[in-house]
Parts: structure tokens; C-alpha cells; sequence
């Protein structure tokens, strides 16, 4: 069984089935649960595609909105919760957070979120904790309902995240403190059974001037630390002398003369009270504590920004993973977005399952996993796999149909879904034309998911080319293409280049393109890399053997 990544709604996933009655994610199956979901903030948020070489502007697509609404949706969460007969504690705290806020958009949110989490503390096993990334907005009510599902006792952190820092431009007159922090909810399933490893920070310059003041004859750096018993009798520390001085200390008379001989006991002068002699490069560092401002966030040069909207820091996801797992468990993140959490857990030789409702977030974190890791080997579930599935997710979500459909020939979207917004354009793929890496151009995606396609739909496409300046353009349909349709796109002859001659317009099938077939006079100029989404770096992975997931 491979690592998997799941287009859906990861409520139907996490109760779905497969095709032999098999659960898509047993019970007690993960080992870790990071989630980031929307935070109820009432944003959109949009991803920002930059032009590489300045021939077109640069574009946004509304990627997702950041809002929730009571409705049917809704009302059924709420319904869920209510009714399951086995978290009743979650039952009554929801209950009683929707009778004094009423139904409105907070106890929307609360309802989406609490079905959800009864079925990730299903799947989350006795040694596992889930780690919930949230904001102030709604914090202390997302604290309750892992409360009553979790349990009080298997509270473990409520961690800081110091995300950016106070702007210098902050807005005058402004009733508040720059809002610069979010909040992470760290709960066990058990927390007698949890698995935690400690991490560690650099100490400053500051910390070390101070503390480890000296250098011994090798050049190694050390400090004098107390050996008295705190406490003394009252603690159970043992009173003898020590270097002519009695006192209360910390270790046993055998113990403390081990140290001696090893020149571990400093007495700074005659009758000073010994210390213990501690060399800095036997230290593991600071303990990171439940506030974390030493992780920055991805800031416009960062190296591993893709463009992807709220996106996270590797290290941050890394830190959490290294904390709560061990190499060869499974992560799950349900809200995977841009995938960093499934990148961090390949990176650190983690199994992993990843899900999100948007082809966009799939599409990317396929690209980001292959950039980063060339011989993964992976699963996408959910996607269409044939045209049967294909006519199904045009027929249900029209947008989600482009998206998908502009991925399947490594394009990145355009437009969004307010009518008219995309100007003809569905997708965007910059692709070479020389050697060198400005050697650059665009050739314009258009799809259509109808079964009816005409001429005329060629002709608009042509239209778009011309009026953009674009190298080329291709028609995707899910129907076939009639012969007129052929005929018109191969009127239009061929677009000149450094790297040979390309057909200006032409037309391919979902059919086509799902089965890979190209024909050889319809091939399309390769691909440049320089536009939307950014590659990933590639990583060295620790991955272990794929072998046995959920089995």
C-alpha cells in the first residue's frame, strides 16, 4: 500500500470505503494528525500566479474562502454530532455553544469542525496526537470540542506560533495589538501512551557569555554550575562534606566522587562551595517550549514558497513531526492544501496520507512532491480515472472539471468563478522556445466540459491567442471534437520557434490526454518552469519501505 493522496471532502473520505468494503482509513490507523483548516476568518484567499518574463501581468485564482455559513451542510454536522451516541461530551458542549451564539456562521464553522474531529480521533491510534493549527478567531471554542472529544486529560499544549511580526505601518487609530501569533491545539488520544521527543534550540551569544564563560586548556567552552541539593533534607538530598564544605547535594557521596575523578568538581577558591564543571558541547541546546518564535514564516524570497495561500513554513511542520512521531509511522493532514505536512513527513521517512476538496491543491502537491522527491511513488484518489468520472465531475463542478482539466497537461488555472472572470482563458502553460532560460512563451488553455462543442469554439480560442500575444493555444473537450472543429484548428498553421515548429491551435480530448496518447504533429513545445507554481527543491529522503500501510 503506497502513500495516498485523496481529492474529496475528507469527511466522506475518512468514512469512506473502498471497493471491497474496506475502510479508506481504519480505525487507530495514524499515528499523527496535523490539521490546518480554514479559519473561519471570513477571507478569500487567492493564489497568485507570477508571469516569469513580463508578458502577461500577473494573474490570482480564488483558491478558497475562509467562511462558513449555516446551512444544509451544516445543520446535518450539527445533526451528527448530536445524535452519535458515543462522544457525548462533545455532544453536549456543541449543543450548548449553538444555543447561546444561535446558528450563524462561528457555530457553522464549530459543527463542520466537530464531525470531523469525532472521526479523526476514530482513526488516530492509543500512541498518537493530533495537533490542531488554528487562529484566536475561534481558538478557546475549537479548545472545548477537542475537549469533550479527546478528553481534558489528554490536553497536552496549546502551542504559539509567532507567524510575522508587528508592522512598523500599522494602521493609526487602530483599537488593537498587531495580531502577529497562531494557535496550535496539541491533544493525545492517551496521554500515558503518547509518543513525544524533545526538541532543541541554539543558545545566543548572550546565554553563552554568561553562562559558559570560561575555556579549558583544549579550547572547550564551560560554565560552573550549582551542585547543592534544593530543598535539602526536606527533598531527600544527602548532607556530607565535600572539598572541606558540608552541605545538602544533589548527588550520592559515590555519585559525587565519580565526578571528582573525572575532574567534573570545580572549587572556584579555598572554601567555596564546589560547583559542577559543564562543557557546553555536551548540551543539546534551549528546549523548545509551547512558544515558538524562532520559526519564520515563508516571506517572498523564501526558497520553498510555491504561491499557494497560507501556506507553512517546512520547519514548523517538520518540528512537529519530529516531536510526535517516529520514522515509518503515518501522518495524515486532511486539510493538505499546498501538501507541506505530507512534504515534511517524506522528508523525515514518515508514511503519510493527505486529502483536500480542491483539484488545485492536488494538482500542486503532486508537482511539489515529484520536484522535491523525482522517484516517489504515490496514489492520487478521487481524481477522475476514466471518462465515465470525468463526465461525472464535469456534471457536478464545473470549476473544479477546468482545474483538473488544465492539470493534465501541467498548465497552471486561470480565472476563477465568478462569471466572465477568466476572459477565455481556463489555464496557462509557459513553455520553451529556445535554449536559454528566458526562452519563454504561453500557450492558452481553454476547456469545455459540455457535450456540445463547435467550430465556433475553436475560433474563440484563436480569438484569445491573438488578442494575448500567446505562442499557441489548445481546446480541451470532454466530447469529441466534430471535423469542422479539426479542420479550423489546423487552418491556423504553425507557430515558429528556436526548438522547431509547433501547430498554433489545436484540440485534444480528455479522452486523448488521460490515455496519453499525442499524436506526433499535435506535440506541444516542452514545458518551462518558470511560471505559477514554483518547483520545489528537490530533498533527500529517509523514506522506508512503502510495504504494509493500514495493514
Amino acid at each position: 500500500m503506497k502513500n495516498r493522496l485523496f481529492y474529496g471532502d475528507n469527511l466522506a473520505v475518512l468514512r469512506g470505503r473502498d471497493a471491497d468494503g474496506k475502510p479508506l482509513i481504519p480505525d487507530e490507523s495514524i499515528d499523527l494528525i496535523y490539521l490546518d483548516p480554514p479559519f473561519n476568518s471570513a477571507a478569500t484567499y487567492n493564489v497568485l500566479f507570477r508571469a516569469p518574463d513580463g508578458k502577461m501581468s500577473d494573474s490570482q485564482l480564488e483558491a478558497f474562502e475562509d467562511s462558513w455559513h449555516w446551512g444544509d451542510a451544516a445543520a446535518a454536522a450539527y445533526e451528527d454530532v448530536i445524535t452519535q451516541g458515543v462522544y457525548t461530551d462533545a455532544s453536549v458542549l456543541l449543543r450548548g455553544i449553538v444555543a447561546a451564539l444561535g446558528k450563524n456562521d462561528m457555530t457553522a464553522y464549530l459543527a463542520m469542525m466537530a464531525v470531523r474531529l469525532i472521526e479523526l480521533h476514530r482513526v488516530l491510534k492509543p500512541t498518537g496526537s493530533i495537533y490542531l493549527h488554528c487562529d484566536p478567531t475561534a481558538s478557546h471554542y475549537l479548545k472545548i470540542l477537542l475537549d469533550g472529544i479527546f478528553g481534558v486529560e489528554n490536553f497536552v499544549n496549546e502551542i504559539v506560533w509567532k507567524r510575522t511580526s508587528a508592522k512598523a505601518d500599522f494602521a493609526q487609530g487602530a483599537k488593537h495589538f498587531p495580531r502577529v501569533h497562531d494557535i496550535i491545539h496539541r491533544y493525545a488520544k492517551s496521554a500515558d501512551l503518547m509518543k513525544f521527543q524533545q526538541s532543541f534550540g541554539q543558545y545566543d551569544e548572550k546565554y553563552i557569555s554568561q553562562k559558559y564563560p570560561h575555556t579549558d586548556p583544549t579550547g572547550r567552552r564551560y560554565g560552573l554550575w550549582d551542585l547543592t541539593g534544593p530543598g535539602g533534607a526536606a527533598k531527600g538530598n544527602p548532607s556530607y562534606e565535600v572539598l572541606g564544605v558540608v552541605r545538602f547535594w544533589r548527588y550520592s557521596q559515590k555519585k559525587m566522587q565519580e565526578l571528582i575523578d573525572a575532574g567534573r568538581v570545580i572549587q572556584p577558591k579555598p572554601g567555596a562551595v564546589p560547583r559542577y564543571k559543564r562543557y557546553l558541547d555536551e548540551m543539546q541546546g534551549v528546549p523548545h517550549g509551547d512558544t515558538w518564535d524562532d520559526i519564520p514564516p515563508i516571506n517572498s524570497q523564501a526558497q520553498e514558497r510555491l504561491g499557494y495561500p497560507t501556506q507553512k513554513p517546512l520547519t514548523l511542520l517538520e518540528r512537529i513531526i519530529n516531536a510526535s512521531s517516529n520514522p515509518g509511522d503515518v501522518v495524515l493532514d486532511p486539510f493538505c492544501g499546498c501538501g507541506t505536512a505530507v512534504h515534511a513527513a517524506e522528508k523525515l521517512g514518515r508514511r503519510w496520507v493527505g486529502i483536500d476538496v480542491t483539484h488545485l491543491a492536488i494538482s500542486l502537491v503532486e508537482r511539489r512532491l515529484k520536484d522535491a522527491f523525482p522517484n516517489i511513488a504515490f496514489e492520487v484518489l478521487g481524481t477522475p480515472r476514466d471518462l465515465s468520472a470525468a463526465r461525472d465531475l464535469a456534471a457536478r463542478d464545473k470549476h473544479q472539471f477546468q482545474w483538473w482539466a488544465v492539470s493534465l497537461l501541467d498548465a497552471v488555472p486561470q480565472g476563477g468563478k465568478k462569471k466572465g472572470a477568466d476572459r477565455g482563458i481556463d489555464g496557462i502553460r509557459w513553455v520553451r522556445t529556445g535554449p536559454r532560460d528566458g526562452d519563454l512563451d504561453r500557450v492558452i488553455i481553454s476547456v469545455k466540459g459540455g457535450e456540445n462543442v463547435s467550430v465556433r469554439d475553436v475560433r474563440d480560442l484563436a480569438g484569445t491567442v491573438q488578442r494575448e500575444g500567446a505562442l499557441g493555444g489548445v481546446l480541451i473537450t470532454l466530447a469529441d471534437p466534430t471535423r469542422d472543429m479539426l479542420r479550423e484548428a489546423a487552418s491556423h498553421g504553425y507557430a515558429s520557434t528556436g526548438l522547431g515548429q509547433f501547430r498554433k491551435i489545436m484540440v485534444k480530448t480528455i479522452a486523448e490526454l488521460m490515455a496519453g496518447v499525442h499524436d506526433d504533429a499535435e506535440r506541444l513545445p516542452p514545458i518551462g518552469r518558470g511560471e505559477g507554481f514554483r518547483a520545489a527543491p528537490r530533498e533527500r529522503s529517509s523514506r522506508p519501505s512503502q510495504a504494509g500501510l493500514f495493514e
